[in-house]
């Protein structure tokens, strides 16, 4: 098959073709275009790549270009792993929330809202050539955040996509390990909204292990969410470590305060890695991806293009809701459990959500609505009242500052504004 990779200059990439080279057998791939505007990130990834596969004895071409059309041309699928403005506005996104005593992330909160504003339409206008180029069956899989919303907008707009995220693989390899099995025997009861989700519980051979992992490891399971043991041991599920920003916002807010941004530091990696590529020595996965992020990227992307080639699995995808959660419209987005039938992702069936967590996910979806509409229509009024629905912001006060604050900074990507 053929991949197009949209961001395949990205750092990341070489987390992905290191899977490929690894799981080879469940994937069969025969070429992997690497499409990017910057012409020198996208040699020295490249360059990466092929000795990468080569080491491997891969025997995937590797195809570099900034032209998005041949990128995609008869491509079987198009994964799309971009950054509007790069980690310059992930380090505003992480900073001016901060004047009005908000979290500064990039996916979610007033930055998060700014990186969906600048994404969106972008993300469009690349869906409309892989309409017109890639092969008729073509999926998009999105793993460009906000990926909820980015999504939804696919969808909405008539494409063929799917929303990918590592935060379950992430979940299902700790807890394979942590319960000493292979983690093909784990599955998740996950849900929620894209970085919204929680564990509710941990099969293995269809036992639910969750209640004694609670009972035995609360500490180390608190520890990894950053949250304090009495939430977690209440909620008798685990949350993800997005769930912080809502939980324990103000702890959260003092120490972005304190620290530098994780964009600053992400570009010292950055940095590091570029280097590496341009090495011809180097020709396996280097250490310092692994501190990049982004962990079990490759494995998730492969699983799931597995999964839409019919080997039958449950893989942990941001899907239309469609009747799954009772108390969201049929057309938003959600990340739950799902498989592939005929031709189409369904969720896995999900019992009712007490009424804290739905409350929250329900007023996240809102506002996500609002904030894709604002993407697509633009208009500051839009942006307020999308502002102004976030959880995290809520007093029109703070969001006019807000708002304010998001046009000023993000002015050159938004034409309207």
């Amino acid at each position: 098959m053929k991949l197009a990779i949209v961001g395949g200059g990205s750092t990341y990439t070489p987390e992905l073709i290191d899977g490929f080279a690894r799981l080879r057998d469940e994937l069969p791939l025969a070429e992997v275009h690497l499409i990017d505007p910057d012409a020198e990130r996208l040699r020295l990834v490249a360059g990466m790549a092929r000795r990468m596969l080569a080491r491997a004895g891969h025997p995937a071409r590797v195809v570099a270009t900034n032209d998005l059309i041949a990128g995609v041309s008869d491509a079987e699928a198009v994964l799309v792993q971009l950054r509007v403005g790069g980690q310059a506005t992930r380090h505003d996104d992480e900073t001016w929330p901060h004047q009005e005593h908000c979290i500064g992330q990039e996916t979610t909160g007033p930055g998060g809202f700014a990186k969906a504003l600048r994404t969106v339409p972008v993300v469009l206008g690349i869906a409309d050539v892989v309409r017109q180029h890639a092969r008729p069956d073509a999926w998009i899989i999105d793993f460009t955040n906000p990926v909820g919303i980015v999504t939804r907008a696919l969808l909405q707009a008539g494409h063929r996509a799917v929303g990918l995220c590592n935060m379950a693989i992430g979940f299902q390899r700790r807890f394979a390990e942590a319960l000493g099995v292979p983690h093909d025997r784990v599955a998740l009861g996950h849900v929620g909204l894209n970085h919204l989700t929680w564990e509710r519980s941990v099969t293995v051979d269809g036992v639910d292990r969750l209640p004694s992992m609670l009972a035995e490891r609360l500490d180390e399971l608190a520890d990894e969410a950053g949250l304090p043991p009495s939430l977690v041991a209440g909620l008798s599920m685990v949350p993800s470590s997005y769930l912080r920003y809502y939980y324990a916002h103000d702890e959260v807010l003092a120490e972005q305060r304190r620290e530098p941004s994780r964009a600053r530091a992400v570009q010292a990696i950055e940095k590091e890695l570029l280097a590496l590529y341009a090495d011809p020595s180097v020709n396996t996965k280097p250490e310092a991806l692994s501190r990049r992020g982004g962990a079990f990227y490759s494995e998730a992307a492969i699983e799931l293009l597995a999964a839409m080639r019919g080997d039958g699995s449950v893989r942990v995808v941001n899907l239309g809701n469609d009747g799954a959660l009772s108390f969201l419209p049929e057309d938003h987005v959600i990340e739950v459990p799902a498989r592939f039938v005929d031709g189409r992702f369904v969720a896995e069936p999900i019992d009712p959500l007490p009424d804290d967590l739905a409350g929250l996910i329900a007023a996240v979806a809102g506002y996500e609505r609002l904030a894709l509409d604002a993407a697509v229509q633009g208009g500051r009024e839009r942006v307020l009242r999308a502002m102004r629905a976030h959880p995290l912001v809520l007093q029109h006060d703070r969001a006019e500052k807000l708002t304010d604050l998001l046009l000023a900074a993000n002015a050159k990507f938004l034409p309207w504004a």
